[in-house]
């Protein structure tokens, strides 16, 4: 097979790229040539650009449900989300909230006393990683968000889940639901006590914040689980783990309402992605296993047709 990604109307997600066969190898990186009409070609500012191909005609669509609720970006990293989602909220006209953690050494810490002197709360505060809030979140009503806690799983109020912001108080945020069974169902989301899972972290430390992160866009590894009609893939760095470019591009629902932007290792726009496979582990191997198994997120429900 060669290097073009071809893509069909019926099932445009191509298995190829799952299993590694479009492009040549080298230690599992592979090159994918992407279609000029799924390509952002020419911008000035990258960031705007995916914004407006992804959330056309904003201004008058920013506090609508059916508009936000198929709609979001894609990107391997978490920097580049926060800074896509910062200049996304800035398009909205709504007044402004902005919400502290408030973030302590674990009481369990067998060295509490220690740490509490090491660790002091502006050095708690500047902590980012995955998983939980930042220290300030900024939120406006008609910006979506998603649950980064599970609250009550039996409505529907899972980790993953996405809401629309409809009022912010103080000690409470207001929401409706924007997808499953529960959706346009008005959610308060209180504050909640947040304990980091990051290992990387030598020590445990807690927040008190909204378990929720705005959701303009997303890390490919958060959008596990989302359908969407309209996706744009913004591959400022590439893609770095197992089968990530392949489950960023399962998400879309249709041909037409994708849009990728990529650059190459010089910064310069390109029309080439890098994909990553390591083919070996399919020997002998159930393909939907070994994603499962190797993939950092969940294989959705909706690319199962696809195996």
């Amino acid at each position: 097979m060669g290097n073009v990604l071809q893509f069909d109307e019926t099932k445009y997600i191509p298995k190829a790229i799952g299993d590694g066969r479009i492009g040549s190898s080298i230690d599992g990186i592979e090159k994918v040539q992407i279609p000029d009409d799924l390509l952002i070609n020419n911008c000035d500012d990258p960031v705007s650009a995916i914004v407006e191909s992804t959330y056309p005609d904003f201004f008058n669509h920013s506090s609508d449900i059916d508009y936000l609720q198929q709609r979001a970006i894609l990107d391997p990293t978490l920097d580049m989300v926060e800074s896509i989602n910062e200049y996304t909220v800035s398009l909205n006209n709504s007044p402004e909230k902005t919400y502290l953690t408030s973030d302590t050494v674990c009481m369990s810490d067998n060295s509490l006393s220690a740490l509490e002197h090491v660790h002091t709360p502006e050095f708690l505060n500047s902590i980012k990683c995955s998983g939980i809030p930042n220290h300030s979140i900024t939120l406006k009503v008609g910006v979506p968000v998603m649950l980064l806690r599970n609250i009550n799983q039996s409505s529907g109020l899972c980790n993953g889940t996405r809401l629309i912001i409809t009022r912010l108080e103080n000690r409470v945020i207001e929401t409706k639901v924007l997808s499953g069974d529960m959706a346009g169902q008005k959610v308060f989301i209180p504050r909640m006590t947040l304990i980091p899972s990051d290992t990387k972290i030598p020590f445990k430390f807690q927040q008190r914040q909204f378990p929720i992160v705005v959701s303009f866009a997303m890390t490919i590894n958060k959008s596990q689980g989302q359908s969407l009609s309209h996706v744009g893939l913004y591959l400022k760095k590439p893609v770095f783990t197992h089968g990530q470019l392949y489950v960023a591009l399962s998400h879309v629902t249709s041909r037409k309402g994708l849009k990728i932007l990529v650059y190459d290792d010089d910064g310069q726009i390109t029309n080439e992605a890098r994909n990553v496979v390591y083919k070996e582990v399919f020997h002998n191997l159930d393909l939907r296993q070994v994603y499962l198994a190797l993939s950092p997120v969940r294989v959705p429900e909706q690319t199962r047709d696809f195996y």
